[in-house]
């Protein structure tokens, strides 16, 4: 179960294609920078048994929804409210066999803004791509992964600052339909990784040339990922 405001920013399948992604096992402490509510934790603890989780988020009313998200789903799990920029110590400390982020998809002032703040920072941040993948990158352990969500049009600002801090680059597009422009694309890179960028065939989401009736249309393996918590594996 996941709370989620009534009014401000809510969850999509974004976060739970980011949390079904991380190759994580029992044992292992996963950090996500840029929490929210907790969607992509919650849907990971919910997956692999046995981690320990933490969550930054830089708006205190959502990260006190993460941290009862989390103990709502008896998920060992702990919140801070925080600027990824100024991470706190109890954070800094700690060294992570996987870190994942969903970023803001826009640049801030580059569109029309939200009403509501909270859903607007959700959706365009300050903060640089650059500076994300430079923290998450801080943050993990050696030989951790490092995995990020983001619209394909923003592949670049990822990639190039990822290229520079990890290695065994991987780059997973989400395409809406067969022959259809990828929208999303899933980006790991590997800490102390030596293997050469992998660019992967696109994971078409939904079955059909095009939507031809109210009733969900996606693939099975993008249908066990959404209502069956299966893993999202990059192709090996």
């Amino acid at each position: 179960m996941l709370r989620q405001p009534r009014v401000g920013y809510r969850a999509g399948v974004d976060p739970v294609f980011l949390a079904a992604s991380v190759p994580a096992k029992a044992g292992d402490r996963v950090l996500e920078l840029g929490c929210g509510g907790g969607p992509g934790l919650c849907c990971l603890g919910a997956r692999v048994a046995g981690l320990v989780l933490t969550g930054v988020e830089l708006q205190p009313g959502y990260a006190a929804l993460a941290q009862r998200n989390t103990q709502e789903n008896h998920l060992d799990a702990r919140i801070y409210a925080a600027d990824l920029r100024q991470l706190p110590p109890e954070v800094t400390a700690q060294q992570f066999h996987h870190v994942m982020a969903n970023p803001p998809y826009f640049h801030a002032g580059a569109r029309l803004g939200a009403d509501d703040r909270g859903k607007e920072l959700g959706l365009a941040g300050e903060t640089p791509l650059a500076e994300w993948v430079a923290v998450a990158s801080r943050r993990a352990r050696p030989g951790g992964t490092v995995t990020f969500i983001q619209r394909a049009d923003r592949l670049a600002d990822v990639l190039a600052p990822m290229a520079e801090t990890l290695g065994s680059l991987e780059v997973l597009p989400l395409a809406p339909r067969q022959g259809r422009a990828a929208h999303l694309v899933l980006v790991r890179g590997r800490k102390g990784g030596r293997a050469p960028l992998r660019l992967h065939a696109p994971v078409i989401l939904h079955q059909g040339d095009e939507h031809l009736q109210d009733a969900e249309d996606y693939t099975p393996m993008i249908a066990g990922v959404l209502r069956d918590g299966a893993e999202f594996t990059f192709p090996k």
